[in-house]
């Protein structure tokens, strides 16, 4: 199955290749070139369907025919900050941050309350475009954030998160552990389901 994913974070897509190693998955960008979408929605839900119905008209205008464009949008939600960074989590420490950057924003706010550690969790919306029909799941994994970064594997706030039932980061657990319980990976598993049924 060729799917066109509506991304260009290189983590996501590594992350997808891996979860879909069945599936031609191709990133938007090897077909369209760079394409700008501005991530307006006040949810993931919403912002996830604005890229892939954005991707998906573009490839439908230019004769790409039977395509299937799957796009996600996540990020981490730590309740006693204000639900920070929520939607906001890729450029939380402003537009085209790093993740190093954004993590240094969540730690500083994280030290102004004096928390070394706090519930947290992650959400994973994943949209499907097929057809010019619009499907959407959700996963979420979640656990506790701390105030400082751990480990060198994952991306994004991965050494900061400490899954429920672990006592390592992410980052320290590395991408064949994560897999098996991550909010993308959930996600993937029910759109996975959704593809069997509406291919």
């Amino acid at each position: 199955m060729k799917i066109v994913l509506a991304s260009g974070n290189k983590g996501k897509i590594k992350e997808f290749e891996k979860l879909m190693p069945n599936d031609d998955v191709v990133a938007f960008k090897e077909i369209l070139g760079n394409i700008e979408i501005i991530e307006d929605q006040d949810s993931f839900k919403g912002n996830a369907i604005k890229k892939a119905q954005t991707i998906y008209q573009k490839l439908v205008s230019e004769g790409h025919k039977d395509i299937i464009v799957i796009s996600d949008d996540s990020g981490i939600t730590v309740p006693i900050l204000n639900n920070e960074p929520g939607i906001y989590s890729a450029r939380y420490a402003g537009i085209n941050a790093s993740d190093k950057e954004n993590n240094a924003k969540l730690i500083d706010n994280l030290n102004k309350k004096n928390i070394e550690k706090t519930k947290a969790y992650y959400t994973a919306c994943i949209a499907i475009v097929y057809k010019g029909q619009v499907y959407t799941v959700h996963g979420w994994m979640h656990g506790n954030v701390i105030n400082k970064e751990l480990g060198e594997g994952g991306f994004g706030y991965d050494p900061m998160f400490i899954a429920n039932g672990y006592d390592k980061t992410l980052g320290e657990l590395g991408y064949e552990s994560k897999k098996d319980f991550s909010h993308r990976t959930k996600a993937l598993s029910l759109a996975k389901k959704a593809l069997e049924v509406i291919v």
